[in-house]
């Protein structure tokens, strides 16, 4: 049987919310983020604003520029996360197999739940309606045999959009034909440039080419994940994500290292891991725990607590450095590990970003930009500067 897999996206989440609890707003360009006379970015904008060519990220002096009329508003995640809730449990209700992406999509594997509720098209429709009645909000779902191709769905009809990929390969190949190649996953800015210098601009022009030519252009991993996209093929399973109590990241060095500064490198990589996935649940981490294991394989953990509790990037490098610099590193490291636990959907209270740079929701937000961004662009899209505190 093939696989019948959802990609629920919940269009413009923020503004929406904002809009929907302030009925006054409806109708009118919104925009979550920083006010337009302060640095910052977009969060979100509301599809009246996106007429303006206002999009998340974008820097909100521009957005004022460019939609002079429009609504600020400072983002509230406490209560964006209280809606990703029930709309988790709405999903919850048509299969168990759930796996959030972000505070506002998932995928969802709805195979073996066709015998209760029809065919996958069937399904995303009660969704869509089980969405829309409960929440007063709408989501557009794309449905295919993969994940891959579920997501590229339900971009295409936003919003409140319903899309269907079939199984048959021949159509699969025929829907992603005409694409551009950065809408492959995985496809940041660069390898976009590397694809378009050797005349590959669509994902017709990927699927006419030989797996030797792009691995000559990307090597081989990159190459054979793009050879595979390009033709609908996507193992990849839906993975629920429990009630995690924790989330934590590792890193085994081929060799053991002394180096200070690859060991720092390395654990602020893992403290940003920690912190985009922390974000992605929508929670806030009131304990971090570094790691260490010796060369002798001695292994020993450092863990202080966080008030207010954090999700912050800047909070979780700073205070990851802080624990490693508190510890005497008197042989070579061969493990280093970040966590965060005690873990709730709370906050330090409602963004203000009037507020000084240094407080908590200014490098949240900053932070969510920044996931944004990378989730736009590619990862590599920020480097560096990321690891600043905010001016």
């Amino acid at each position: 049987m093939d696989r019948v897999i959802l990609h629920a996206d919940m269009d413009a989440f923020f503004a929406a919310v904002e809009q929907r609890d302030r009925p006054t707003l409806r109708g009118q360009p919104v925009v979550v983020g920083s006010p337009p006379d302060q640095r910052g970015v977009v969060a979100a904008a509301s599809y009246e604003a996106r007429r303006y060519g206002i999009h998340s990220a974008m820097p909100s002096r521009e957005a004022g520029r460019r939609c002079p009329h429009a609504v600020f508003l400072p983002p509230n995640f406490k209560r964006y996360s209280a809606v990703s809730k029930q709309v988790l449990a709405i999903f919850e209700h048509f299969t168990p197999l759930v796996e959030p992406v972000s505070v506002d999509e998932a995928f969802l594997d709805v195979t073996g739940a066709q015998r209760l509720f029809g065919h996958g098209p069937a399904i995303a429709s009660k969704i869509k309606q089980a969405v829309h009645a409960e929440t007063d909000l709408t989501v557009s779902v794309g449905v295919a045999p993969n994940k891959f191709l579920a997501k590229l769905a339900s971009d295409l009809h936003k919003p409140d959009g319903l899309t269907i990929v079939p199984s048959d390969p021949a159509a699969i190949r025929a829907f992603l034909a005409p694409l551009p190649v950065g809408k492959i996953w995985g496809v940041g800015k660069v390898s976009e440039q590397i694809l378009a210098r050797a005349g590959l601009y669509h994902i017709a022009d990927l699927q006419h080419a030989t797996l030797a030519h792009l691995v000559r252009l990307l090597g081989k991993d990159a190459a054979a994940h793009l050879h595979a996209l390009a033709h609908g093929e996507d193992a990849r399973p839906v993975e629920p994500t429990w009630d995690e109590k924790s989330i934590s990241r590792e890193h085994t060095f081929l060799d053991d290292v002394r180096e200070p500064m690859l060991i720092e490198r390395t654990l602020v990589d893992l403290a940003e891991d920690v912190g985009r996935r922390l974000r992605k649940t929508g929670k806030y981490a009131g304990l971090a725990r570094l790691k260490l294991r010796w060369k002798n394989f001695q292994t020993i953990t450092r863990q202080v607590p966080l008030v207010p509790p954090r999700c912050d990037d800047f909070r979780l490098r700073a205070v990851a450095l802080e624990l490693l610099a508190a510890q005497t590193v008197t042989q070579p490291v061969r493990l280093i590990g970040f966590g965060v636990g005690q873990l709730a959907f709370q906050s330090a209270g409602q963004l203000n970003l009037f507020e000084s740079s240094s407080t908590p929701r200014r490098t949240e937000a900053l932070s969510r930009a920044v996931d944004e961004i990378r989730r736009r662009f590619g990862k590599d899209a920020i480097l560096g500067a990321a690891a600043k505190q905010p001016d």
